[in-house]
Parts: structure tokens; sequence; C-alpha cells
């Protein structure tokens, strides 16, 4: 069984940050419900050329693993159905523009009046609340405004904002934020409103370069560089796209490493003896690893580095990733059908229990694959009675 199975979610999130956060609880044993319409798909959903493949990519990422029916929610009778899926659900969670769901009917105010104890989980923006409310916002939007992209990139070059890891750090922090109302129903008996800002989010990340600004100092953009240990870097190998990435932390990491390059002439030179001299230097040193690292199979020379003592990795890729035998191995990337009926990798949640089983049991639902289950068994609408919503294009 896994740790929240029983649990059930009216899911009315779309794009990627709100269905990260949802496609995460589902893992974790939840039945995610998602809510669409023919008439509006997410927009996710639409099938267009990525990733080596026409098909949408994007949606399998966050939508794997759901039950999936159609709503149309600009009739009232469709907004009568959502009410009633969520009086039978213990969680729902929406990821529009702040005030949408007001004007659909299906707020707060809307559905803890259905059901009081209702965990509602609302991903947005800017928040609920406060003068930029009103802003709509992507994933690169979220980073500009919590300053991570100003941190990121190399000192001479331009702010490198973030995408995918934004939104799912969101969905991340938006699931953990409803797991802990979810304890507290559990516990009290009483739901509550969960206000996620994905901007209040990035903010969250920006870590020391906070505390460094609050006390007067200037944070600035390091691109591979690090503050205080040198060698430290990424550096070309000999094969086209294959990076190897080094970080040298005492000064016995960097006598291991001028023996394992050959370089006993390095550990000796009194310009480099200690960590704030090669730091100083760590121009001059970079061009003696790049000269080094440009020679050597990338694979072969991290293993080499690794068994002296010295923390180095190849730069993986997402090819990689998917061949991964450790992670393969520990059911982290696994193989699912797609829309097509293709088999194709996908990620698994990143977390293991040793009583509970978690991961994908299904891949991506296609538009109201679940409506048998979700209209007939869980709000008992017969045939009859879905045949004539389905023909006012209300289940649409």
């Amino acid at each position: 069984m896994k740790p929240l199975a029983g649990l059930r979610i009216a899911d009315f999130t779309v794009h990627a940050a709100g269905p990260f956060c949802t496609h995460m609880l589902s893992q974790l044993g939840a039945e995610c419900i998602k809510i669409e319409s023919a008439l509006r798909p997410d927009i996710f959903r639409k099938p267009h050329a990525v990733y080596g493949r026409m098909g949408p990519a994007s949606f399998d990422q966050v939508a794997s693993n759901k039950l999936s029916i159609r709503l149309n929610l600009k009739d009232r009778r469709g907004v009568e159905l959502a009410k009633r899926l969520v009086a039978v659900s213990d969680v729902a969670c929406e990821s529009f523009r702040p005030g949408v769901m007001d004007r659909l009917g299906l707020g707060w105010k809307d559905l803890s009046a259905i059901r009081p104890n209702l965990v509602m989980t609302s991903v947005s923006s800017s928040g609920q609340t406060g003068p930029d409310a009103h802003f709509a916002g992507y994933a690169p939007l979220f980073g500009a405004w919590g300053a991570l992209g100003w941190l990121t990139g190399y000192v001479d070059g331009p702010p490198v904002e973030m995408r995918h890891v934004m939104d799912h750090s969101v969905g991340m922090n938006a699931a953990m934020a409803t797991l802990a109302a979810v304890q507290h129903l559990r516990r009290t008996g009483e739901g509550g409103h969960v206000d996620v800002s994905a901007r209040e989010v990035a903010a969250s990340l920006n870590g020391e370069a906070m505390l460094l600004a609050a006390a007067g100092g200037e944070p600035h953009r390091l691109g591979n560089e690090h503050p205080r240990m040198a060698p430290h870097g990424v550096y070309h190998s000999r094969d086209r796209d294959r990076w190897l990435t080094i970080a040298v932390h005492s000064d016995a990491a960097w006598q291991a490493f001028a023996r394992v390059i050959g370089r006993p002439d390095l550990a000796a030179d009194p310009r480099f003896r200690s960590e704030a001299d090669r730091h100083a230097r760590r121009d001059v040193l970079d061009v003696e690893i790049e000269r080094w690292a440009a020679t050597r199979d990338a694979d072969a020379a991290a293993a080499e580095l690794q068994a002296a003592g010295v923390a180095a990795h190849v730069s993986a890729t997402i090819h990689d990733v998917v061949h991964d035998g450790h992670l393969r191995e520990r059911g982290m990337v696994i193989d699912v059908d797609d829309l097509e009926g293709n088999r194709r990798a996908a990620l698994s949640v990143p977390v293991r229990f040793s009583r509970s089983q978690t991961g994908l049991d299904r891949g991506t639902p296609r538009l109201g694959e679940d409506e048998d289950h979700v209209f007939g068994e869980l709000l008992g609408l017969g045939k009859a009675e879905r045949d004539a919503l389905v023909d006012a294009q209300v289940i649409y």
C-alpha cells in the first residue's frame, strides 16, 4: 500500500507547477482525478514537436498516474458535477489566476461550504492576496521575481532565467504544504485553504545571497566558480558534449588531483600552495585543467579522480539519466505506455519508504478515460443521465 492510499484529490490544475504537485501526490498513493474539457483541455495536452517526438511530452511529464474526466465548467451543470466530486474528495487543487475559481463558483468559500473539512491548495504566481496577486506568470518569471535568474550565469554575462526547475520547485513546495494541511485535517478534523506563491518559492531559494545582501554585501553571479574552492568548474573532455565536473575541496585533494593529471609541478608550485592561493589564481589553473581534460574520456577521468578522493563526475545528459543502471534499479526511471501505446521512459517520485510502495502505476490518461469510475461509481450517475449530459456538452 502507498502512504497516501485512500486520499482523493479533485485536480483543477493546469500547465506545470500545479500539476507537478498533484503528480507527486498521486505517486504517493492519492487518487488524483484531473478535470479537463475538450472545449479547453490543459494546454500541455496539445501535441507538439518537442524532445524529438510529436506528442504531448510536457503533459506526459505531469499527468502520468492520474485519472481523467471531462467537465465543461462554463456550464452550471458542469460546475454542479465538479462540486459533487469535491464533496467526495479530501483535497481540491487549482492553479488559475486568483479570482478565476471564484468566478466559476468553485472558490474556497463555495467548496468549503460543500465540504467544511476540505483541504484546498491554490498555486499562483504571487499568491491569493497582496498588490501583485493579479499577475499571471510562467516559470521564467517566477525565477526572475525571486532573483534566481539574477544570481545564475557568468559574472560577465546576463541573468539566466530558470524554467522547468522553477515549476517543479513550486510543485514540490505545494505538495509539501498540501500534506501539512492533510496532517492537520487528520489530527483536528479541520480543513483549510493552502496559498502557494511561485514568486515566494523562488525567493525562498536564494538562501545565502539574501543573508549577504541583508548584511550589506553585494551578491554576484559566479558561473561555475565557487567562493572558496579552486579548481572548481566544468571542463570539456575529449568527446563532443561530454563535460567533466571537478571540485577540489582541500589541500589533500589538490595534491591527489595534481598526481592524477600528471602534474607534480603544479602540486609543488608555491603559487598554488594554499586554498586561498589557488582561488586567487583560478584562471591560470583552469587553463591547465582544460588542456588535460580535452585529451581524456570523461567517464574514465571521473572514475580515476574519484578513486583518488577528488570530487568529480561527468555532467550527465538526459540520455545518461534514462539509461542509468542505478536509477533504474531503484525504480526512479521506469518505462510506461504513452498515449500512442509506445513504451517510454518516465521519472518516478524521488523518495522511498521501508514499508510502503511509491511510483507510477500507469502512463498518461486519455481525455475522459476514467469517467465510468468517477461519474458512475463515485457520483452514481446512470447511463441515461450521463448520455444526456454528454449530448448537452456538459460532460465534454
